[in-house]
């Protein structure tokens, strides 16, 4: 009992599982495919809130050729032993594990993929993506890449557009906390190099506990020989974020390791998302998302050259409701 007390705060004990639903006011689940036979990708999510009307949830589905739709869907739940949720309304539906994502919302806004041979998140690594932070009870914002990569299969209609794709990248992640979403926070996904098992991920933002206030970004990178290296801890291995609504330039260091990432996007060809307002069951534009932008990585170890590339498809976002409600109304 005591256990799941600690983990409805929000946080996790070395080796648990922070892919699992805690029963926070927010479990957001998020996938991306990547096509780069296509030069395609796509993005599916579902953010389950759990506020004192009960579970809804907040879904979406979109594409890099310009595609958004997104739907509030009341009745959801979110799955505290294993990695999934599920959504479901009138004519519109959507589950994703780790095994399957499935997505109705419209006959012009489906997607149906199988995934396997994935290449999850280190089971060796006491902490997931937000590192020790993940120990502290009651954070606003928790942060896991449990999928660096693997197979996804199966076909998509956005839109007037629908194709079929097998052995596309997939990515996922998870995001969860007490309070939604932080006031401001980046992000970036990119895979699509030309070794096809390398993959990089950050997240950063205002992390938030009571008094406690501090910023994070946290990065990882998968090497295409398969060794994941994070940063983001304070003090041991710093992450420096330079980030605008069509720049990310990050810099992190430890001991052994050196990234830098460059990465950039006209904000002409951005997505606006919406992000959910728990305890109003109701969503608002709160992200400037990009679909294919350009991200060049660099991965050094004791200051030799171990790993650089290039990626044009790119996910990159830079997220806050004052900048992103200013960009929807400037579009109307």
């Amino acid at each position: 009992m005591a256990l799941l007390g600690y983990r409805s705060s929000g946080a996790d004990l070395p080796y648990g599982h922070p892919e699992w639903a805690h029963g926070v006011a927010m479990e957001g689940y998020f996938w991306r495919i990547t096509d780069p036979s296509a030069q395609r990708t796509v993005i599916a999510l579902i953010g389950v809130q759990t506020d004192r009307s009960g579970r809804w949830a907040l879904t979406g589905l979109g594409a890099s050729d310009g595609f958004w739709r997104h739907d509030v869907l009341p009745i959801a739940e979110a799955r505290p032993a294993g990695l999934g949720a599920r959504a479901s309304g009138p004519g519109r539906s959507f589950v994703g594990t780790d095994e399957r994502v499935t997505v109705d919302l419209g006959p012009d806004a489906t997607l149906d993929i199988q995934l396997d041979g994935l290449n999850r998140w280190p089971a060796r690594r006491a902490f997931g993506g937000s590192s020790v932070f993940q120990t502290i009870p009651g954070l606003n914002q928790y942060w896991h890449p449990w999928l660096l990569g693997g197979r996804a299969s199966g076909s998509v209609t956005v839109g007037d557009q629908h194709w079929s794709f097998d052995d596309a990248h997939i990515y996922g992640e998870k995001n969860w906390g007490k309070g939604g979403f932080p006031e401001s926070w980046w992000w970036g996904q990119a895979q699509g190099f030309e070794e096809p098992g390398a993959c990089v991920a950050f997240a950063g933002g205002d992390v938030v506990a009571g008094p406690f206030r501090t910023e994070v970004t946290g990065l990882v990178v998968r090497l295409p020989h398969g060794r994941v290296i994070r940063l983001g801890n304070p003090g041991t291995s710093p992450v420096v974020a330079d980030v605008g609504d069509e720049h990310w330039h990050l810099a992190g260091r430890s001991r052994d390791w050196t990234v830098r990432i460059e990465a950039d996007a006209p904000l002409t060809d951005a997505h606006v998302l919406p992000v959910p307002l728990v305890g109003e069951r109701r969503a608002v534009p709160g992200a400037i998302e990009h679909l294919s932008g350009r991200l060049r990585v660099e991965v050094s170890r004791r200051g030799r050259l171990v790993w650089s590339d290039e990626s044009t498809l790119a996910g990159l976002e830079h997220g806050g409701l004052d900048r992103a409600a200013a960009l929807a109304e400037s579009r109307l």
